[in-house]
């Protein structure tokens, strides 16, 4: 059984599946732009997108911010190290500045001011150079996506830059704290080649000292022991001498005549004295 439908009722079923609809297309827009997934890396943050073309290859891109600047980073066999090579977006060309990275293969094209005005409003992105075939992805929440990929990237330069200057710092302090280091370890070793010196020289001028010191004990000895035997001689011959005198005054210049009474006397035992007899 069919039940009629009131104009007013049919005009209020078409609102509500407008609406339903307007709901669901704004749901779709959500769900796209929330598909812009920003990732933070070292000193800038990336969103990553895929290209595809008409026969279903994939070819993955990067759009990356420091903040400062976006650049849109991709990996191509034979990529040259500089290129100006052009973007379209909804079928207009946008030629940037193409630079190879470090990494082999890898490259990223510096955005310019126009490009990234027109990937925030334009609904397609088209890149014919990048595969075998022209890809294309959808530029869907871009707008946001961009917005939020800077903002991510200021804050995670800002961090970077941050870390640093920390540690640029901590090396100046490493560096200052080891050419004051150094510059003490030299001055203890000057202090101690000088310590050493002196000491050495100390050491010579005692040793110096000590064998002069010998030697002139050993000289004082050998005067001395000169000395006495000098005058021991001396004495002998002053013994000699009064001997000769007192046998010349004694004998009266006889060579012939016996020793002196004295020096009979004392060879003499018993105290027996023998006559002496005077020649005439």
């Amino acid at each position: 059984m069919m039940h009629r439908i009131g104009v007013g009722n049919f005009f209020s079923f078409v609102a509500a599946v407008a609406g339903l609809s307007a709901a669901g297309m704004a749901t779709a827009a959500t769900l796209e732009a929330a598909a812009w997934a920003i990732t933070p890396e070292d000193a800038a943050c990336h969103t990553d997108l895929e290209l595809v073309s008409r026969s279903g290859a994939i070819a993955p891109i990067a759009l990356i911010s420091d903040g400062d600047r976006v650049a849109l980073r991709f990996a191509k066999e034979g990529v040259p190290s500089q290129a100006f090579l052009p973007i379209r977006v909804d079928g207009k060309p946008f030629a940037n500045l193409v630079q190879r990275t470090g990494e082999e293969g890898l490259a990223v094209m510096n955005l310019s001011d126009e490009t990234l005005a027109a990937l925030r409003r334009g609904k397609t992105l088209q890149v014919a150079w990048l595969a075998n075939e022209a890809v294309s992805a959808s530029l869907s929440g871009a707008g946001q996506g961009i917005a939020d990929l800077r903002t991510c990237g200021a804050q995670v330069a800002g961090q970077h830059r941050t870390r640093e200057a920390e540690l640029d710092a901590q090396r100046a302090r490493t560096q200052a704290d080891a050419r004051v280091k150094a510059v003490a370890d030299e001055q203890l070793a000057t202090a101690r080649a000088q310590t050493a010196a002196a000491e050495a020289e100390r050491q010579k001028v005692a040793a110096e000292t000590q064998r002069a010191q010998a030697e002139a004990e050993q000289l004082a000895a050998q005067a001395v022991q000169e000395r006495a035997m000098a005058e021991e001689a001396h004495l002998r011959a002053e013994q000699d001498r009064q001997r000769a005198a007192a046998q010349q005054a004694y004998y009266g210049g006889n060579p012939y005549a016996y020793p002196p009474p004295q020096t009979q006397a004392q060879s003499t035992p018993y105290g027996y004295y023998p006559r002496y007899y005077y020649p005439r």
